[in-house]
């Protein structure tokens, strides 16, 4: 319907591109013109500069600064498989794979940018592509499933691997919430604090790295499982 948009960074928030358009109204969603407009769209929305400094647990955006969606590993497991079964193969169209799956923008973004961080996929140009660990995820029984998924965790999600070391550490096995909600609140909002927070207990829960007392708010070894 609109005749300007606006593509805006994060972190911080700044305009990163503008799209004029000057399709005639009304406009027909088949119309090659316009799919090509929305792939141009997709593939700016996904496109990333490349860090100036290395990435770090004291640069925001990065390491334990890192702001997590909160998105269900169940989801993720079920994008995985369909990305990996006909008609695509391990590579998909984002506008697309939206479409076919009923998600607004800001889903499938969030999804394809989860997949991303744990190594999964990759989302380049408006495209989402399975790894080879992606595939490998995709044709692997439950327990090999969190297997794997534990330790792509460990290994590309700071702030998991802190409360990994940090619950290995103690005597008790356990920390509080709040222990690693103020560390997070060092770099981001607290309702960023809140949702990473929300995502990191779901996964570490599906991975079985750790238990976590919802009333108490407590992280522990104790029965991950």
């Amino acid at each position: 319907m609109c005749d300007r948009v606006l593509v805006f960074s994060s972190n911080p928030g700044r305009v990163a591109a503008e799209f004029k358009i000057d399709l005639a109204h009304p406009r027909n969603r088949l119309d090659p013109t316009f799919r090509q407009l929305v792939d141009n769209l997709y593939a700016r929305m996904t496109q990333r500069a490349e860090p100036k400094t290395p990435a770090s647990g004291g640069i925001p955006g990065t390491g334990v600064g890192m702001v997590i969606h909160h998105v269900s590993s169940n989801v993720l497991s079920g994008l995985i498989e369909t990305l990996a079964a006909a008609p695509y193969s391990g590579h998909a169209d984002l506008p697309v794979l939206a479409s076919n799956l009923q998600l607004e923008t800001d889903e499938i973004l969030h999804l394809g940018e989860s997949l991303q961080l744990l190594r999964f996929a990759q989302l380049s140009e408006g495209d989402l592509m399975l790894t080879e660990a992606g595939q490998r995820f995709a044709h692997l029984e439950t327990d090999a499933r969190k297997k794997l998924f534990a330790e792509h965790l460990l290994a590309y999600v700071p702030v998991m691997g802190l409360i990994r070391r940090v619950l290995d550490e103690r005597p008790s096995h356990t920390a509080p919430t709040a222990r690693f909600r103020n560390e997070l609140e060092d770099y981001m909002s607290e309702d960023d604090a809140d949702d990473t927070l929300r995502a990191i207990v779901s996964w570490g829960r599906y991975a079985e790295l750790f238990a976590y007392d919802e009333q108490s708010e407590t992280f522990s070894l104790e029965n991950p499982g």
